[in-house]
């Protein structure tokens, strides 16, 4: 797969700009990568928000008080999948690939992921609703979304985020929460951090040495391509 660069010195970007970004790769990954069968990715982390699938309820899976009084960023975003909070210790992932069969893509970024764990020495495993566990914790959620180029898949990958506001700032319900047999997200929940992932720079190595093989090659976006990436961002709100 090819890395994706911003352009040197961009500064950190809202998290809607990292979901835009996925956005203008799917759409231009043909010319930007012509060479290519495979796909492309890149990391990134943001400053304290909220993201919520497309279908939910905001007012029941956000606590929106404790979020505006902490500063706490919301946005929706257009796939699937379950609430999240982002802070600078979620490591989120995000890949574009030309396979248009959703499924056999899911299978094959979370495969991708649970190798590149495993080779860390955690026992990493995936679920069927694109989770990625260690023990019985959850350290990755995951969704993705199908357009006219192809599949776009992003996750998340807990490293040493702010439990506390984690749990604040989230609130499923009680039926959730009982399905998986746990009385709160902080019992469902772990940082890599705390399971011996230590060096977050490492961590970057393993995963982009993971996801560049075989074959990889690094691409540096222009200036250009940030301006069109921003009036993406945009189309995103509540």
């Amino acid at each position: 797969m090819t890395h994706i660069l911003l352009p040197e010195n961009t500064p950190q970007q809202r998290l809607i700009f990292y979901l835009a970004m996925e956005e203008f790769l799917a759409e231009h990954l043909k010319t930007l990568i012509p060479n290519t069968s495979d796909g492309a990715f890149f990391f990134w982390q943001s400053r304290p928000t909220v993201i919520i699938g497309k279908n939910q309820d905001l007012e029941s899976e956000v606590n929106l008080p404790w979020c505006k009084e902490h500063g706490v960023e919301i946005y929706r975003r257009k796939s699937g999948g379950g609430c999240v909070f982002s802070d600078e210790g979620n490591l989120m992932i995000s890949c574009v690939v030309r396979e248009h069969n959703s499924q056999k893509a899911f299978d094959q970024y979370l495969h991708r992921l649970v190798e590149i764990l495993s080779t860390m020495g955690l026992q990493a495993v995936s679920t069927t609703h694109n989770d990625v566990l260690i023990g019985e914790r959850k350290v990755s959620g995951n969704a993705c979304f199908v357009t006219p180029n192809g599949t776009i898949l992003h996750g998340t990958l807990l490293w040493k985020s702010d439990m506390e506001h984690l749990t604040a700032a989230i609130t499923p319900s009680e039926a959730k929460l009982a399905k998986h047999a746990v009385q709160s997200v902080r019992q469902r929940v772990a940082n890599l951090y705390d399971l011996g992932i230590t060096d977050l720079d490492i961590l970057k190595q393993n995963l982009l040495s993971g996801f560049l093989e075989p074959n990889g090659t690094t691409l540096r976006l222009s200036e250009a391509d940030i301006v069109r990436i921003a009036q993406i961002e945009e189309t995103y709100c509540l």
